[in-house]
C-alpha cells in the first residue's frame, strides 16, 4: 500500500475542517514526505487533547490514540517536549467547543 506524504495528508486533513467548519491550522510545519503527525483538539474551556499515530503489532493497523489530554498548558509541553526529539513532527491544532476532530472518520482513521 502506498502511503500518503505527511503534506499531503495534513492539507487534505485541513480541507476535510474546513468542509465541516472546523477551524483548524498548523503549528509546526514538519517534514513534507515523512513527518509524523500529532493533532491538538482544544475545546475552547482550557482543556485540551493531543492525539498521535500508533501502530497496531497484533493486527497491523494504524490508529489515532490520545497522546496527553488535560489542561491545555499541559498538553502543551507534552507536544513541545515530543518536537524536542523530533524535529520532523507536524502539529496541527482544531479548535472546537463540541470536540470535533474526524480522526475517526474513513480516510483519517
Amino acid at each position: 500500500m502506498t502511503r500518503l506524504t505527511a503534506d499531503f495528508w495534513v492539507h487534505a486533513y485541513l480541507a476535510r475542517l474546513r468542509f465541516q467548519e472546523i477551524p483548524a491550522f498548523v503549528v509546526a510545519h514538519g517534514d513534507d514526505t515523512a513527518g509524523a503527525v500529532l493533532v491538538k483538539l482544544n475545546t475552547l474551556d482550557g482543556q485540551a487533547v493531543a492525539f498521535q499515530r500508533s501502530f497496531d503489532l497484533m493486527s497491523g493497523d494504524r490508529k489515532w490514540v490520545e497522546l496527553s489530554s488535560g489542561p491545555e498548558g499541559d498538553v502543551d509541553q507534552a507536544i513541545q517536549r515530543q518536537r524536542s526529539f523530533d524535529p520532523d513532527l507536524w502539529v496541527v491544532e482544531v479548535e472546537d467547543r463540541e470536540g470535533r476532530h474526524l480522526l475517526g472518520e474513513e480516510g483519517l482513521e
